[in-house]
């Protein structure tokens, strides 16, 4: 049975939570439309992001119906307080009293603010793939370790099929979901995020080598293992050319390798 797409998850403000959608278009600069299009910045011009301090993974969010408005709370407190992100001066300050020190959040709506700048597409993983990655730690669980990778479109295949979508070294892989075509780069190297409780920011001990040995063990055999230098790599970066802008993808979308038949379910 082909694979087809099974979660679309859009991450408005970078490094807070998400949001899902059954649909996302494709934007000029290469992005799923919403994703990553706000970023918060010190007066150096620096992210302020997960990678820099465990403290925003304390913050909860929510938007309205058009992701035009944000309620904001920290993790534990029962007040939440609402934000317009087209006028963001109350956002800002408030923002800067949390962190501690000055903050902006700045706008990108076509190209977003991506970690890398040449694979800045979605990220793509098979939600078999988490439930194997939450397996490996007692007591996780699937939305933890959703939260913890924060992968834009997950695929309803077998455990690690997305290792499919990306070739070996220097090579790029084409492959469609619905009408939209990307190309595969590599398997996408993990920070320190996703060692940390999303909720509360405690981290499991010996996460990181925990996960580079199960994550070898289960590489699949057809898997070019010369992309993992090491093994703290998870999900797929992608990249989607300017000629896919406007375009739509779908939650039940097909997903195809080119130019080979539709991926199948490994079970």
């Amino acid at each position: 049975m082909p694979l087809h797409l099974g979660r679309i998850l859009v991450f408005p403000i970078k490094s807070l939570d998400g949001v899902s959608v059954d649909a996302a278009r494709i934007t000029a600069g290469g992005i799923l439309e919403q994703d990553r299009i706000y970023a918060i910045f010190d007066e150096a011009g620096t992210y302020v992001n997960g990678k820099r301090t465990a403290r925003i993974q304390l913050l909860r969010c929510e938007y309205d119906p058009t992701l035009r408005e944000i309620q904001l709370w920290e993790e534990g407190q029962s007040t939440r307080m609402v934000f317009n992100l087209d006028e963001r001066s109350r956002l800002n300050r408030w923002l800067g009293d949390f962190f501690g020190f000055p903050v902006t959040v700045r706008h990108e709506p076509h190209s977003g603010f991506p970690d890398d700048r040449t694979a800045f597409g979605p990220t793509v993983v098979c939600e078999a793939s988490l439930r194997a990655v939450a397996s490996w730690y007692p007591g996780l669980e699937l939305e933890s370790v959703r939260r913890r990778f924060r992968t834009n479109l997950e695929i309803d295949g077998g455990a690690f099929a997305e290792d499919s979508l990306f070739g070996g070294p220097d090579e790029l892989r084409p492959f469609s979901i619905g009408a939209v075509q990307f190309q595969g780069h590599n398997p996408c190297q993990r920070c320190v995020v996703p060692t940390r409780d999303p909720d509360t920011a405690e981290p499991i001990p010996n996460f990181q080598k925990t996960f580079m040995e199960l994550r070898r063990q289960h590489l699949p055999a057809w898997a070019d293992a010369r992309r993992f230098n090491h093994y703290y790599r998870f999900a797929v970066n992608t990249s989607i050319g300017k000629s896919e802008a406007g375009k739509i993808i779908r939650v039940g979308d097909p997903l195809c390798l080119a130019p080979t038949p539709p991926l199948t379910s490994q079970g």
